[in-house]
């Protein structure tokens, strides 16, 4: 029976190899062929093998990753062209295209919503903490606590 499961496992550990490819390398200018290559499969048998998987195609999940790791720098407060040239893309109109379609808002909106929270955050820190666990650690009275729960 384990030499029935064997080449499953091996084919799977080859297609788990071509995902940390994909993590590792998501800013290099990588595409299909380097990243099945790394996987020592065909392109096609390769993708298909990926898609069944990740529910993904291998460049579809290269593109998410992209998204994905721009957010979090987005969030940090990098600009949107910075952003867009870190995460691997060539040009900052196919960036914010595609990072609005995913997203659901350009790139310079997310950023500009992060850094206002983060204003917010900074000019009134306790209007961000759940007043019940404000109230249960001492930053508020319970006079306080009462009025924002009325």
């Amino acid at each position: 029976m384990a030499a029935e499961q064997y080449p499953k496992v091996y084919l799977y550990r080859r297609i788990v190899q071509a995902k940390l490819f994909i993590d590792n390398n998501y800013a290099d200018k990588i595409d299909l062929g380097n990243i099945s290559d790394e996987a020592y499969f065909s392109k096609f048998h390769f993708i298909r093998l990926f898609k069944s998987v990740y529910g993904k195609t291998p460049h579809q999940y290269l593109k998410y990753v992209r998204i994905e790791k721009a957010k979090e720098l987005l969030k940090n407060e990098v600009s949107v062209s910075e952003a867009c040239f870190f995460v691997g893309f060539d040009s900052v109109s196919s960036f914010s295209g595609l990072f609005s379609k995913v997203v659901g808002t350009s790139p310079s909106a997310y950023l500009m919503k992060h850094q206002q929270t983060k204003r917010k955050i900074s000019l009134a820190p306790l209007s961000f903490v759940p007043g019940c666990y404000a109230y249960q650690h001492g930053w508020i009275e319970n006079s306080n606590f009462e009025e924002a729960n009325d």
